[in-house]
Parts: structure tokens; C-alpha cells; sequence
């Protein structure tokens, strides 16, 4: 990247308008956000989420696709990838007082089969981050130690997620709703693999993970939002909790031992894109 290029990106994310929306799209990349979403995930007014969209795009930070009749907004990692080097290549002059720390927790090797703690946050903690920790508790054959919690205090387990655990023989007897401040303290576990299992919860300002985990956003529709009879809302839940298993049995399946750290952020991001997910 050289220094004009550089100059207009750095002043494209000097206004916290657009770098707040750089950020928001950093959690959910490698996907797409609705502009829709973005407004109301930063309590933005359509007009100047357009401008600075508009700004983001021009720059060649971030990149729009149509599906239908939506629009998608998401990183261009490779643009991103060359601000990154060039402040700390560049302008930094790869000193390793500035660069060791990052460059150690992008090739450390102690990610073996050996072992993993893994959170899955959702807005309710109520079914989909539920469902997940109870899929890959009994996934995992042990290797994983499967947690789950909420950005939004003071909820309980949805009935409909319980039945549709119980009816897939998982033990529901422990599990609870809980609130993600009881994993960000200093005697908390520390994880290897922080996942969102929904869009609120991937929106959601939350400060950077002790250690560095693997974060991957694996955003499904919430299905405490269905409607109609008890037998079509349990529908919906068992298509959801079908999605989750079909994702984690692919995880759970990952050779750790063989992949460094990019190319697991990678796999990871490829199971959550997934298209087929929610289809029969």
C-alpha cells in the first residue's frame, strides 16, 4: 500500500461514524451486513449510514453485494490486510517491541488436540447458544469444554429449546441462562474459540478476548421469534437446532493438530457460511 493510498484510507476511518461501522463489520466478517442492521445496531439514522457506507466502499475498506433485493455490506480483508502491514511494516518498521505480541499470538503452535474451551454467545441465551453448548458438549467426546451465554441479562431457557434437547438425548438437567459477565472475569475460563450464533450478539460492543481465541460468527435466524401453532414453532426450533449440529459435527471433525491459526479462522469462517444450513 503506498502512503497516498494509506493517507485516504486512515482519514476514511478518522471519523468514529465510519470506523464504528469498519468495526461492526470486523465481527461479523467474513459476511455481509444489512444496512438495516448496521442502523440499528449503532442507533445510526439511515441518511448518514448511507454517506459513510458510501465513504467505506469508495475507499476500497469495505465491499457491497446484492442478494435479491438486499444489499450486503462487508470487510474487504484483503484492503484490510494491507493497512494492517503497512502501519506496522511500513510506518512501524516491523520494530518487534511493537510487532512481537501480535506476531506471537498469530503463530503460536499450542493450539494442539488437546483440549479446547468454547464459548457461544447469543443476545437471550435461550435456545441457539443452548443448543450449541449442549450439541458440542456431547459432540466433542470430551475434547471440548463447551460453555454458552447472553448479551441480554435476566432471561431463561426457552421450553421449546428444552424439548427439542431432551428429544436428541441431551441431559438438560444443569443448564442455565447465563449473562457473558460471568466469562469476562479475571478468574474466567480462558477460551480458544468465542462463536456468535446470532446477529444481535456479534453486534454487540464487547471488549477483545483474553488470549486471543478463534472467533467465528455463526449467525442463525432466532427461533423464539416463530409463529403460529406449538407444532410449527417446534418445527422452527428443530430446523435451528439441526443447523447447529450439521456446524459443530464439522468442527468437532477439524484436524487442530494439522492447521495454524489462519487456516483455522478460516475453516471456521467456512462452516458459518454454510448456505445449506437451514435447508432440509
Amino acid at each position: 500500500m503506498d502512503i497516498n493510498l494509506a493517507s485516504r484510507t486512515f482519514a476514511t476511518l478518522g471519523h468514529p461514524g465510519r470506523l464504528g461501522i469498519f468495526r461492526l463489520l470486523m465481527r461479523f466478517a467474513p459476511q455481509g451486513v444489512r444496512p438495516t442492521e448496521i442502523a440499528e445496531a449503532l442507533a445510526m439514522k439511515p441518511n448518514t449510514l448511507s454517506h459513510h457506507l458510501s465513504d467505506l466502499t469508495s475507499s476500497g475498506l469495505v465491499q457491497v453485494k446484492r442478494d435479491g433485493r438486499s444489499l450486503f455490506y462487508s470487510v474487504d480483508m484483503a484492503q484490510a490486510e494491507g493497512l494492517v502491514a503497512y502501519l506496522a511494516l511500513d510506518v512501524g518498521r516491523a520494530r518487534p517491541d511493537l510487532i512481537s505480541p501480535f506476531l506471537a499470538a498469530a503463530h503460536e503452535d499450542d493450539l494442539q488436540d488437546a483440549g479446547f474451551n468454547v464459548l457461544f454467545i447469543c443476545s437471550g441465551n435461550s435456545a441457539r447458544s443452548i443448543f450449541a453448548e449442549a450439541i458440542l458438549r456431547d459432540l466433542g467426546n470430551g475434547r471440548f469444554k463447551a460453555f454458552s451465554a447472553g448479551t441480554r441479562p435476566n432471561t431463561t431457557l426457552n421450553p421449546f429449546a428444552l424439548d427439542v434437547l431432551e428429544l436428541n438425548g441431551h441431559a438438560t438437567g444443569e443448564m442455565r441462562s447465563k449473562h457473558i459477565s460471568e466469562f469476562q472475569q479475571v478468574d474466567s475460563p480462558a477460551m480458544d474459540f468465542v462463536f456468535t450464533v446470532c446477529d444481535t450478539a456479534a453486534a454487540e460492543e464487547c471488549p477483545p478476548w483474553p488470549g486471543q481465541p478463534i472467533t467465528g460468527h455463526w449467525g442463525l435466524p432466532d427461533p423464539v421469534r416463530a409463529t403460529g401453532t406449538e407444532a410449527e414453532m417446534g418445527l422452527v426450533f428443530a430446523q435451528t437446532y439441526a443447523a447447529l449440529r450439521r456446524r459443530i459435527a464439522a468442527f468437532v471433525e477439524l484436524p487442530f493438530a494439522e492447521l495454524n491459526r489462519i487456516s483455522l479462522q478460516s475453516r471456521v469462517d467456512a462452516i458459518g457460511t454454510d448456505a445449506t444450513d437451514l435447508k432440509g
